[in-house]
């Protein structure tokens, strides 16, 4: 049986077609009623790695009814300069999303890049405020790659509520937003990291496993639950008995798959595949659509029932984007429902 037809495999590309599929739909209102959502990507400096990840943010894009734009920088930029024209792009109420391409120069801080971005355009959820807004368990968007992986879990049919989750790993963006998502659905959730004294215990009791720690084929199935999902979010790069460089999750997915029910397909590049795929969709699409339809014309005016037509006009009675921009600040302060996160990539499966 190959990994194409084993059902114990899980697929993100079903899931991305379904969630484009429905962001078209919102889109294609947006649009008609005169607030056509355009995401921004920013490039810095000349990235090969970066080509792939613009190639398929501009193709999901397409697919789902948004508008698509790239903005090049030269590498010796300013962290200054850069910072001032992504607020441009802030106050732009045509730009509704913005998403940074990494790596960036060294001499960038990308954290600064990141928070200077309006969280009501932050579609990779990188923001200080995106991240921190799914503790008060507002979740419509949540950091990507989190979603994405939660998104996964559910198509196993599981039970969310009760279910014995452990997340090995703790970073900000995907270990912790799971943690959170996952507690927000009613699972008991248990988060590892590098001073736990025994991952091995607490994996072996899980019923979902998710593991995004970077060492390669972490893993084992003797770590493994019977018949749990395992969910790897690892990527590494590992010298094979042929010299070559080949990519590997954290997750020993030969031993592995003996003893788990579901687990996500390594390693077939996960980062290309189920992850990438999926949360394209999320990141290119829901943050904006979704967004510009649930949560601009509600927060703009403190929770007037607005429709795309009147956030519209609104916008151009209020005048200068500068006050429309003040606006949205106020509005973020005052309210915490506005949601934005997503990680980036593409890919076709």
């Amino acid at each position: 049986m190959t990994r194409t037809d084993d059902s114990r495999y899980l697929k993100g590309g079903p899931v991305a077609q379904r969630i484009i599929a429905s962001v078209r739909e919102d889109a294609a209102i947006a649009t008609a009623e005169g607030f056509a959502p355009k995401l921004v990507s920013i490039t810095v400096g000349d990235t090969a790695a970066v080509e792939v990840y613009v190639r398929n943010q501009r193709a999901k894009a397409a697919l789902a009814g948004i508008g698509f734009e790239e903005r090049r920088f030269a590498a010796d930029i300013t962290a200054g300069e850069l910072e001032a024209a992504i607020h441009g792009l802030n106050a732009d109420p045509r730009v509704t999303g913005i998403i940074i391409q990494r790596p960036v120069p060294a001499h960038i801080p990308i954290k600064t890049l990141q928070g200077a971005v309006h969280p009501l355009k932050d579609v990779e959820g990188m923001h200080p405020a995106s991240i921190g807004n799914i503790v008060y368990n507002q979740l419509d968007l949540a950091p990507c790659t989190a979603a994405a992986s939660v998104e996964l879990l559910k198509e196993t049919g599981l039970d969310l509520k009760g279910l014995e989750v452990v997340v090995v790993g703790h970073s900000e963006i995907v270990g912790k937003p799971i943690a959170f998502l996952l507690m927000s659905e009613g699972a008991t959730v248990t988060v590892c990291h590098h001073m736990t004294r025994s991952v091995a215990a607490h994996a072996r009791r899980a019923d979902a496993l998710f593991v995004a720690v970077g060492k390669p084929r972490l893993i084992k199935a003797d770590m493994v639950k019977p018949g749990a999902c395992v969910i790897d979010i690892g990527i590494n790069s590992e010298a094979g008995p042929d010299g070559e460089t080949h990519i590997v999750g954290d997750v020993d997915t030969e031993s592995v798959k003996e003893v788990a029910s579901w687990r996500s397909r390594w390693p077939s590049f996960c980062a290309t595949r189920w992850w990438r795929s999926t949360a394209s969709a999320r990141s290119t699409a829901r943050p904006m659509a979704r967004r510009i339809s649930s949560r601009l014309s509600n927060s703009l005016l403190g929770g007037n029932q607005l429709r795309f037509g009147n956030a519209f006009r609104l916008r151009t009675a209020i005048g200068p984007v500068e006050q429309l921009d003040r606006v949205h600040h106020r509005q973020f302060r005052g309210r915490c429902d506005l949601r934005d996160a997503a990680d980036i990539a593409g890919g076709d499966n």
